[in-house]
């Protein structure tokens, strides 16, 4: 019996976590898996008599919803262009703040940190008062140096890129921190050894520091992608998805449709297909990485 509960211990220690995940996430997943099956809105909500059983209908019309295509290749934009964004400034930010002997780089970790942590609805609210094409800072200075102004949020494509620069500068700092942690993890021997051949501070880089980050690196990747792939407040924010649906990605369009037009079945359907997308996605990372490390 004493063996009995010892056995068991662990698992009494663990319960409570896995009875709140259960409650509190994969029980919601499985009561919207069953709703991307219906066509249940407002009227549903209020008498479960109104709700229809619709089977793959819901999907079959995401798919086909110009509004849904474009909010993917919106999306894409995003991560194609933000992803790498990310991993290299944060990357090139946290050598040389490793590398960097002036007290100075210690502040210099605080001040890129910080946009991370801030408050993202008031970040953006202060981007957008930055990006105003007649009052706007940004505008002001190219003005005053003879440029013209520059429709920021106001032409899809270059609205794109504007949201891209906001969130990029407030991704940087926690990949940052990761990747001065694994730097840190970093053997001086290494160093040590490629020092009496005469490397230098970049070959010591190139050769050393930068393949040593290879599973940093992966794991930035990974959670920058999905981060990228569920890129929401941004867009809701600061342009609700317009100019023209140029800035709608498909979380933005999955809440519209769920909480604006009441469309539960249809915005349910279009979160699983995005979630499918994300889950593809990092098992074919995960699929590179593995070939990576047995090479």
């Amino acid at each position: 019996m004493k063996g009995l509960s010892q056995k068991n211990a662990p698992y009494l220690f663990i319960a409570p976590t896995l009875i709140l995940l259960a409650l509190f996430s994969l029980l919601p997943i499985a009561i919207a898996l069953v709703i991307s099956f219906t066509d249940m809105d407002l009227a549903g909500l209020a008498d479960l008599s109104n709700i229809s059983f619709v089977g793959f209908d819901n999907y079959k019309e995401v798919l086909l919803d110009p509004s849904f295509q474009k909010s993917i290749f919106n999306t894409l934009f995003y991560v194609i262009i933000g992803v790498p964004l990310v991993i290299i400034i944060s990357l090139l930010i946290a050598l040389l703040i490793n590398f960097g002997k002036a007290r100075i780089f210690k502040a210099f970790r605080v001040i890129f940190y910080m946009p991370s942590v801030t408050n993202v609805v008031a970040v953006a609210v202060v981007w957008s008062y930055l990006y105003n094409p007649s009052l706007g800072l940004l505008n002001y200075i190219l003005n005053s140096l003879g440029f013209g102004s520059v429709p920021w949020l106001q032409d899809p494509v270059m609205a794109k890129i504007s949201l891209i620069i906001l969130a990029v500068w407030r991704a940087i700092g926690l990949n940052m921190i990761i990747f001065i942690a694994a730097i840190k993890g970093i053997s001086k021997t290494y160093y040590e050894a490629a020092q009496i051949d005469g490397a230098s501070n970049w070959r010591q880089t190139w050769s050393i520091t930068i393949p040593l980050l290879r599973f940093a690196i992966f794991f930035v990747s990974i959670t920058t992608m999905i981060g990228w792939l569920q890129f929401f407040e941004e867009p809701f924010v600061m342009t609700k998805g317009g100019p023209l649906d140029g800035t709608i990605s498909v979380a933005l369009f999955i809440y519209n449709n769920g909480f604006q037009f009441s469309k539960f079945g249809y915005a349910a359907a279009g979160s699983f297909i995005l979630f499918f997308a994300i889950i593809l996605i990092t098992l074919i990372q995960f699929k590179f990485q593995n070939k990576e490390a047995d090479v």
